[in-house]
């Protein structure tokens, strides 16, 4: 049985209407959807009966900007080597990425044992640990700056290649470069959209869930897990009714779980406990929401998203000035064009067409607000969101002048928007951040020491869906005993005709 505390299921893939308009909160483009062998559409596939189809954003997907000089990332591994060398055509900057793609692929080859490790019971833990995970933990140790300038030392180069960092909500001298390789990779073949837009996640989940036996509830908070005795028996709901159960799966996160979902009776329990807690996490976000009275083949939208950074090539120093003073100019602008994106978007919403802006922001530039009610902020508080708002629409005509003049409306959301709807503490969207530290923190994995209580969700593995989705299989390992994993890809060969061989 799924509780859901909000009244729409599916977390960041759920998506909220607004006069005739709908909108994605959380994802905005998936990779790795297009091959047969790509283990995380097989788990797809196998957990939505094959009902969940992806739309191909196409040739380019992404549009990397850099103070006005535009990169495009093509799919397929050969197709962006390629154009990646017409833009830096030095020989020197050309072995520099072919050394950076070999590094992606090194932390690629590693990363299995990391991942199969956290899903093995304690006590084979004492003889696996000396050999498993160990050569994805020492690439892991390092920061995706440590690595760059280890291959080049071409600063625009550098820059284009961590472009993507918004996808982790980390710059170069914060983040692992093992969460930089795990994006990189994910979405070298191409960037996919749900057709029918984030939604039909659930839609098409659900149905497996039901039809073997589960339950989903909505506005179903839970106040506390129950423990008795150091074994987790079940929920106590908002409401205080108890929920029993032989196995409870907290999928709020970390902190949330530790700090709020744990009685404090049995948080004794957890000797990693106040070292969890001080986990950092990522950033908030600000995300512009935004509606026109016109098709996205009327007003020439694209598929693939803008990544842009007017600043120029220092990510990390971008950041910590704006961070410093919201008036300096962002870091980055990620714009994404959804009813390009979704075929289906008409049959929806004729006549009409979407876009999406986001931003890095403090959650404390917002926190005299949190204690406010939604939609009833003050006027304060919405003149304040309005600067942010105007300053972003402007990137936005800056790239699509088209556009000015055209829109119908917009709202802007903030984190402590995401806090009231998603429970994170201070309105991160990405949970833990990706530091180097956090990949030696052996307790981020599914069992916990309150027997019968599980974790899954992003802190897990890694950060958006494809982690969430991947710690949901690790998670049913770790309680089962199998290898669920080995198990899925049994079924999807079994079932694949004699033209669709499946290799892994």
């Amino acid at each position: 049985m799924v509780c859901e505390k909000h009244t729409t299921p599916g977390g960041y893939t759920h998506v909220f209407t607004r006069n005739d308009y709908e909108w994605d909160v959380g994802l905005h483009y998936v990779g790795d959807m297009d091959r047969k062998g790509s283990l995380l559409r097989i788990v797809f596939e196998h957990i939505t009966d094959k009902n969940l189809k992806w739309a191909d954003m196409g040739e380019v997907y992404d549009r990397v900007i850099i103070q006005n000089r535009e990169y495009e990332y093509l799919k397929g591994l050969q197709n962006w080597k390629t154009r990646m060398k017409e833009y830096f055509p030095t020989e020197k900057d050309a072995r520099s990425i072919d050394k950076y793609v070999e590094a992606l692929f090194e932390v690629n080859r590693s990363a299995k044992s990391y991942y199969m490790k956290k899903a093995m019971p304690n006590f084979m833990l004492f003889f696996a640990a000396p050999f498993m995970g160990n050569a994805y933990a020492r690439i892991a140790k390092r920061t995706t700056k440590e690595v760059l300038d280890s291959i080049s030392d071409n600063d625009e180069l550098k820059a284009v290649l961590s472009a993507q960092f918004g996808d982790y909500g980390m710059p170069p001298s914060k983040s692992s470069f093992a969460i930089h390789a795990a994006v990189a990779l994910h979405y070298m073949n191409g960037g996919f959209y749900p057709i029918g837009g984030s939604e039909e996640i659930f839609n098409t989940i659900a149905p497996s869930i039901l039809k073997n036996g589960g339950n989903i509830l909505i506005g179903a908070g839970v106040k506390e897990i129950l423990i008795e005795d150091g074994v987790a028996k079940g929920v106590v709901m908002s409401d205080g009714k108890i929920i029993k159960s032989d196995i409870v799966v907290s999928g709020a996160g970390v902190h949330i779980t530790y700090k709020n979902l744990i009685p404090e009776a049995s948080k004794k329990l957890i000797p990693h406990l106040n070292d969890a807690l001080e986990l950092p996490a990522s950033y908030g976000h600000l995300s512009l929401y935004i509606g026109l009275k016109h098709t996205a083949e009327e007003l020439n939208l694209p598929k693939a998203n803008y990544w842009i950074y007017p600043n120029g090539t220092d990510h990390d120093k971008a950041i910590e000035e704006y961070l410093a003073d919201y008036t300096k100019e962002f870091p980055v602008v990620y714009i994404s064009f959804p009813a390009s994106k979704n075929p289906k978007f008409l049959e929806k919403y004729p006549g009409r067409s979407t876009i999406e802006i986001i931003t890095v922001v403090k959650y404390d530039w917002f926190k005299k607000w949190e204690d406010t009610r939604w939609k009833k902020r003050g006027d304060e508080y919405d003149a304040f969101k309005e600067l942010f708002a105007q300053r972003l629409l402007e990137h936005l005509f800056t790239y699509e002048p088209q556009l000015r003049g055209k829109i119908d409306l917009y709202e802007l959301s903030t984190p402590i928007t995401t806090k009231h709807f998603c429970n994170y503490l201070n309105g991160e969207i990405y949970g833990l951040d990706h530091h180097p530290e956090r990949f030696a923190k052996e307790y981020l994995k599914p069992q916990t020491p309150i027997k019968n209580l599980f974790l899954t969700g992003q802190d897990i593995v890694t950060v958006g869906i494809g982690g969430a989705l991947m710690s949901g299989v690790l998670t049913a390992s770790a309680i089962t005993k199998k290898d669920i994993t080995a198990e899925i890809i049994k079924i999807a060969k079994q079932d694949a005709t004699n033209n669709e061989q499946i290799t892994v």
